[in-house]
C-alpha cells in the first residue's frame, strides 16, 4: 500500500475553493428551494433541485480530476452537512428545508448523482491503486 504524497499549495487551495463553492450553492439551493411563479404564486418551480443536480456531482468530479479522487468526499460531504444544518437549525431558528416533495428532490436531484460520480471515482482510484501494487 502506497501513501499518497502530501498536497500542494495549489491543491490545498483548490480544495477549499471547491469546499467554498459547496458552501455557496448548498446555501443558495436552500435558499430558492422555496420559489414559487404563477399570478398568485401558487405553482412551485423546484429550478434549484437542477441546479444541484448539475452543480454538486460537478463539484465531486472537479475534485478528484484537480485536487485528489480519495478527497473527493469533501465538497459532496460539506454540502450535506450545509443543507441539513442550516436546512433545519436555519437562521434565527427558522426552518428554511421546506417540508414537502420539493426538499426530497433537492436531496434525491443533488446527492444521489454527486455520490454515483463519487462512488465511480473512488472505484476507478482503487483499480489504479492495485494495479500498481
Amino acid at each position: 500500500m502506497t501513501v499518497p504524497a502530501p498536497l500542494t499549495r495549489a491543491q490545498w487551495l483548490l480544495l477549499l475553493l471547491l469546499t467554498f463553492d459547496a458552501v455557496l450553492l448548498a446555501l443558495l439551493e436552500l435558499f430558492f428551494l422555496p420559489l414559487r411563479v404563477g399570478p398568485l404564486d401558487v405553482v412551485p418551480l423546484p429550478v434549484m433541485a437542477l441546479v444541484g443536480a448539475v452543480t454538486t456531482p460537478w463539484l465531486v468530479l472537479t475534485t478528484a480530476k484537480l485536487v485528489r479522487p480519495g478527497l473527493s468526499f469533501v465538497p459532496l460531504l460539506v454540502w450535506v452537512i450545509v443543507v441539513f444544518g442550516v436546512g433545519l437549525l436555519g437562521p434565527g431558528g427558522d426552518l428554511v428545508l421546506v417540508q414537502d416533495w420539493r426538499s426530497l428532490l433537492l436531496l434525491g436531484a443533488s446527492a444521489l448523482p454527486a455520490a454515483l460520480v463519487l462512488g465511480g471515482g473512488l472505484g476507478r482510484a482503487s483499480a489504479r491503486g492495485s494495479a500498481h501494487g
